[in-house]
């Protein structure tokens, strides 16, 4: 009998010692997992931010579009070129960001300088990783960027021209404006630019996707 205290007394501490490892354990897996999820919370937040920055960069090029509607150079650079808007879109993505529980960091909105049209954009978390038996975590906040562009959904097919067009000061050289071609936009949609009815022009949605890229 009083070997079988003794032995029992001997295991405890050790048995002591593997639930406080597996404790610690526990919660050293359980800080990974809420850094992870800031992280995620952070991508969400950087592509939430750079989908905005495009997306109100292609709204608002609407009134540029129509203002050239009628120009088949212009359509052709748009359509069937490397188009760049001019709206800066940087303050939407501050306002996503925020909505999503992060910051667009100081300067870390802008374009991208590789021709293509859109936004790369940096957030920081507001919160912080919390308070865990990892050193260091009550304070972390994690980072994220990400990138988006807007890219055509259409092509451009410019208008057969007259073989011989009335020159100037001939009868009809100064008659209606006329179409200057369709827009094709895949899956049998097309709209011919009747210049009677530039108002009826297609949702931006309809004529430019916004997606996210790689840097």
């Amino acid at each position: 009998m009083r070997g079988t205290f003794r032995e029992s007394g001997q295991a405890a501490p050790i048995y002591i010692t593997m639930v406080a490892g597996l404790l610690f354990l526990a919660f050293a897996f359980f800080a990974v997992g809420q850094a992870g999820a800031t992280r995620n919370g952070a991508q969400s937040a950087a592509d939430a931010a750079a989908l905005a920055a495009a997306q109100e960069s292609r709204d608002q090029f609407r009134d540029g579009l129509l203002g050239g509607l009628l120009d088949p150079d212009f359509l052709v650079d748009v359509f069937n070129g490397d188009t760049i808007g001019t709206y800066n879109g940087c303050q939407a993505a501050s306002r996503f960001a925020d909505e999503n529980g992060a910051d667009v960091l100081p300067g870390a909105c802008g374009w991208l300088t590789d021709g293509r049209w859109g936004f790369r954009v940096e957030v920081v978390t507001q919160g912080t990783v919390g308070d865990s038996v990892l050193p260091g975590t009550e304070n972390k906040r994690a980072r994220a960027q990400a990138t988006a562009i807007v890219v055509p959904r259409c092509t451009f097919e410019p208008a057969e021209q007259e073989e011989n067009p009335p020159e100037e000061g001939e009868e009809g050289a100064e008659g209606e404006p006329v179409s200057p071609g369709v827009l094709q936009c895949g899956g049998g949609t097309d709209w011919h630019i009747d210049p009677a009815k530039l108002d009826l022009l297609p949702d931006m949605a309809d004529l430019f996707s916004v997606r996210l890229a790689e840097d």
